[in-house]
């Protein structure tokens, strides 16, 4: 199969040397499928996949408006029979005693208090989620940088930053392919950040 062929599928190259000096075009590497302008723009997608999904991370600051409230993003399209089908869901907040949630909530001028009321509200509504789910929560205490929701295969990530929330970032929908350094990356990240956050759930 040709090289340029074996691009398009997410393969390696024949003869490709990975010692550097080669640049590819992004659709010879194609696990990031989509970029959407805003989450609001994925929204219909992300819950497509969610309600098939048998593995569910999300990765956020406090997380009401992805998964802590009735009307949030995810928790409406959640399956509810059969003890939700088995899925497996671990969410990763901030940490409500963390310096990184004083840096954040300043970063979008809200008080600490009133943000770390609001990680504290979305760990509450979780639990009331524990009797349907294999659900685990866990508190990271570093300053936040991706947000992260993956369905199985599929990954959408946005960012913070100073002055803007993570659903009003450019969010970029990434496939897992055999040789695709985002999707190993972001979900190697989660595992990570899980590993060093003290579970509450």
């Amino acid at each position: 199969m040709p090289d340029d062929a074996r691009h398009l599928l997410g393969l390696a190259a024949a003869r490709e040397k990975r010692s550097g000096g080669v640049a590819f075009d992004l659709a010879a590497f194609p696990e990031v499928v989509r970029v959407y302008a805003a989450q609001n723009a994925a929204a219909e997608e992300i819950r497509r996949l969610a309600r098939e999904a048998r593995e569910l991370d999300v990765l956020a600051v406090r997380g009401l408006g992805l998964i802590g409230l009735n009307d949030s993003l995810l928790r409406g399209c959640l399956p509810r029979e059969q003890g939700g089908r088995g899925l497996r869901i671990r969410v990763a907040l901030l940490d409500p005693e963390s310096d990184a949630l004083a840096r954040r909530a300043a970063e979008i001028g809200e008080s600490a208090e009133s943000l770390a009321r609001g990680v504290q509200l979305a760990e509450a509504r979780l639990r009331e989620m524990a009797g349907s789910y294999e659900i685990g929560v866990w508190r990271y205490r570093m300053l936040p940088t991706w947000r992260l929701i993956r369905t199985d295969s599929t990954l959408f990530i946005s960012a913070f930053d100073a002055g803007w929330e993570g659903h009003e970032s450019v969010t970029y929908k990434v496939m897992e392919t055999p040789h695709g350094p985002l999707y190993r990356g972001f979900r190697r990240m989660f595992e990570a950040v899980v590993d060093g956050a003290q579970r509450t759930m």
